[in-house]
C-alpha cells in the first residue's frame, strides 16, 4: 500500500517563503523603509520613491496570494488528469526532478502496480540559485532517486512508456541544456511513449502575479522550440 502524506492548508505558500526567505525579507524591508523615508524628502523625490515602493509591495503580496492559490487551493496535486492524458497506463515510467520532489509518491498512487523510477538531475554547476539549495536542505526527498546528468539518463533506448518532468526543467537555464534533456527523454521513450512536462509560463498573467520574478519562467514558445529540436510531436 502506498501512503500519500497529507498536505497542510498553507504548505505550498510557506514553502515559497522558506525557499526564498532572503528575497522576501530584503524586498519587504526595502519597500517599507522607502515608504517611511518618503515623507522626509522633497516632493518630487517623495513621489518617485513611493511609486517605486508600491509595486514592490504589491508583487510581494500578489506572489504569495497566487502561490497559495496554485499550490494550496487549486487541485494541482490531483494527478488524475495525467492518467486521462496518457493513451494507456504506462508499464514503465520515470519522474524527473531537481532535488525537490512532491509528485513521485502521487504518481506511484496514480499508477499502482507499474514500474516507476525517480531521477534527480540536480547539478550544482548549472543550478546555482540559493532557493534550490535551501529546498534541498529544508525539504529532503521522501523517496530515493537515481542521480543522473541531464544529458546522460541511465536507461536503455526505447524502454520507457512515459516520462514526467513537473516544475523541474526550468532549472536548466540554458536552451541547449533543456534540449539535451529532452533528447535524452526522447531516446529512452518507446516509439509511442509520452513525455508530460508541467511548467509555469512567462506571460502577462504571471507578470501580474510575480512581477520581475516571472523571468524565472520560460515562455511557451521556448518549450515548443526545445520539444521540436528534440524530435517530439506536441499533442496538447
Amino acid at each position: 500500500m502506498i501512503t500519500i502524506p497529507m498536505r497542510h492548508p498553507y504548505q505550498g505558500v510557506l514553502q515559497i517563503l522558506r525557499f526564498n526567505v532572503r528575497f522576501y525579507a530584503v524586498a519587504a524591508t526595502g519597500a517599507v523603509a522607502a515608504l517611511l523615508i518618503a515623507p522626509l524628502l522633497p516632493h518630487t523625490l517623495r513621489i518617485m520613491l513611493v511609486l517605486a515602493a508600491l509595486p514592490g509591495l504589491f508583487w510581494l503580496a500578489a506572489s504569495l496570494l497566487v502561490s497559495h492559490y496554485v499550490y494550496d487551493r487549486y487541485p494541482l496535486y490531483d494527478l488524475s488528469w495525467i492518467k486521462r492524458a496518457l493513451p494507456q497506463t504506462p508499464a514503465r515510467w520515470i519522474n524527473i526532478h531537481c532535488c525537490f520532489d512532491e509528485t513521485s509518491t502521487l504518481l506511484q498512487a496514480t499508477f499502482p502496480g507499474t514500474h516507476g523510477q525517480i531521477v534527480d538531475i540536480f547539478d550544482p554547476r548549472l543550478m546555482t540559485e540559493p532557493s534550490i539549495e535551501r529546498a534541498r536542505k529544508l525539504s529532503p526527498c521522501a523517496l530515493p532517486a537515481i542521480h543522473a546528468h541531464h544529458d546522460a539518463l541511465p536507461f536503455a533506448s526505447c524502454t520507457l512508456d512515459a516520462a514526467f518532468c513537473i516544475f523541474a526543467a526550468h532549472e536548466l537555464r540554458s536552451h541547449h541544456h533543456r534540449v539535451a534533456l529532452f533528447r535524452e527523454i526522447a531516446r529512452i521513450l518507446a516509439h509511442c511513449g509520452t513525455f508530460i512536462l508541467v511548467e509555469h509560463a512567462r506571460d502577462w498573467r504571471n507578470f501580474l502575479a510575480f512581477g520581475p520574478g516571472f523571468l524565472h519562467f520560460f515562455p511557451p514558445r521556448a518549450w515548443r522550440a526545445a520539444a521540436a529540436e528534440s524530435g517530439f510531436i506536441i499533442q496538447r
